[in-house]
Parts: C-alpha cells; structure tokens; sequence
C-alpha cells in the first residue's frame, strides 16, 4: 500500500511543480502588460519617480488627455490610418500571396525551382539594406508622404515568408481534389477559388493574423514614407508625446499604448476560432 501511495503522489507533485512554474513563467510574461495598464492611471511624476505596479492614487487625467488629441490631431486620426494600412496590408497579402503561392505549388512552369528558390532567399536580406533602395526609387516615382510604398508590396507577393507558408501547405492537398476539378471543366482560376482557397482558410488566417499585427505596429516605415502627422499611424502618434525639448507625456503615451493593443487583440481573438475550426475540418472538405 506505502508504494502506491508513493506512486500516486510522484505524479500529483510533478503536475503541481508543472503548474506552478507556468503560472511564474505567466507571471513574468504578463507583467509588462499589467504594468502598462497599473501606469495609465499615475501621474508622470509617479510613473517615474515609483516602481510599485498600481498606483498609490488612480487618476484618469491620461486617459481625458486623450480625448483631445495630440497637437490639436484627434487620437482617431492615427487610429483610422493605421487601421487603413493593416486591412490594407491583409488584402493585398491575402490575395497576392495566395496566387503566387498556387502557382508554385500547382503549376508546372519553366523555372519554377529557380524562382521559388529566389523568392526564398529573399528572406535572408535584411530590411535594411533595402530600405535606401528603395526610398530612392519611390522619390523619384514622387510617392513620398504617401501610402503606397507601405502598401505596394503587399499587393505584389513580396512578403516571401506567406507565400512560402502557402505553398507548404497547398502542396499537402491531394492532387485528386484538382483533378476531378479539371474534369468537371475548370481551370486555374476556378481551381483557385473553388477547391485550393477553402481548404487553405488556416494558411489564410494565420497570415492575416501575422500581417495585420506587423503593419499596426510597423514604425520604421511610417517614420521614412510619412511627413505629414495628419498622416501618422498609431506608432508615430506615441512619438509626439515627447515635444522637441525632450519633455514627455508618460501618462498619456501609455494610456494611448494600452488603447493601440485593443485593435490587435480583437482581431486576434476574432479569428482564432476560425483558425482552429479551419485546422480541424480542413481535411474533411
């Protein structure tokens, strides 16, 4: 009997240990989180001068400061612009990406190898060393202190991490689905549509997911395209709390931090369900 009760308590202290060093692991992941929201309620004083995560004194001052705006700016300014970029960049991903993605993986062309093998490569050139390239050539083309060189990419598969995501996983359909579609009489495009886009919602999604984030929180791009602040995203509006003699606005620049992740989280929350539900009948269909 002592050694079945040994044995029962082995396994109970394991997953106790287990669970408690993830609830510390979510602790220190979190805390950021609750330190930002603890921060929108302090004055900039305490914000500074503390280290204690909630405020001794709540005051909602930061959060009424937002209600005027940022240099006569209001905050929906930054908040609609970003939101035009970030539904803007999911389309042109979605719909450039899965194209360029199903010829990869269902067409046989001439070449195909070497240009996929490009298009990977692509991935190991730094932001960087493009970035003087092709500021250049967007101000020759007079395009800056607009929204296309932050949204032209998109609608042309330069985003090579989704194509390559998208054609790992066309490539693990059967080929019997594009088959029997060609022999009830379809073509490339009616393939696309009808029998490759459904199967791939979880490929879809999770691109979605990824290119909306990236372009709510993209900063670099923004800061070189972008002059006017009537055309600054959420990112460059946290910048104007400090004014030019290097005084900054703590309390409003984190209450306006903690409204931004609002957007991200809704719509990650959003389409995590389709995700799943798309992973778990996506072989089914």
């Amino acid at each position: 009997m002592s050694l079945v009760r040994t044995g029962a308590r082995g396994p109970r202290a394991g997953s106790l240990a287990w669970h408690l060093g993830s609830l510390a692991v979510l602790a220190v992941v979190l805390y950021p989180v609750i330190w930002v929201i603890g921060g929108s309620f302090k004055p900039n004083d305490e914000i500074v001068g503390s280290t204690a995560v909630f405020p001794t004194d709540p005051i909602t001052d930061n959060y009424r400061r937002l209600a005027d705006g940022i240099a006569d700016i209001p905050i929906s300014t930054f908040f609609s612009n970003s939101l035009f970029l970030a539904v803007g960049s999911v389309i042109g991903v979605l719909v450039s990406s899965s194209l360029a993605a199903y010829a990869f993986a269902k067409i046989d062309f001439a070449g195909r190898g070497l240009l996929f093998a490009l298009m990977i490569g692509t991935l190991l050139l730094p932001y960087h060393v493009l970035l003087i390239p092709q500021y250049v050539l967007f101000q020759k083309l007079e395009l800056i202190n607009t929204y296309t060189p932050l949204l032209l990419g998109k609608y042309l598969a330069a985003d090579a991490f989704f194509v390559f995501l998208m054609v790992q996983f066309m490539r693990g359909l059967p080929r019997e689905l594009d088959e029997a579609a060609r022999l009830d009489g379809c073509g490339h495009l009616r393939i696309y549509k009808s029998v490759v886009l459904p199967l791939c919602r979880p490929a879809l999604i999770t691109s979605a997911i990824f290119t909306f984030i990236n372009a709510w929180n993209d900063f670099m791009g923004p800061l070189i395209y972008l002059n006017e602040p009537e055309k600054y995203t959420v990112s460059l509006g946290l910048k104007m709390f400090v004014d030019q003699d290097g005084v900054a606005n703590y309390g409003g620049m984190i209450a306006m931090s903690l409204v931004a992740l609002l957007p991200v989280v809704a719509f990650f929350l959003a389409f995590q369900r389709y995700l799943i539900d798309g992973m778990a009948t996506s072989g089914l269909k």
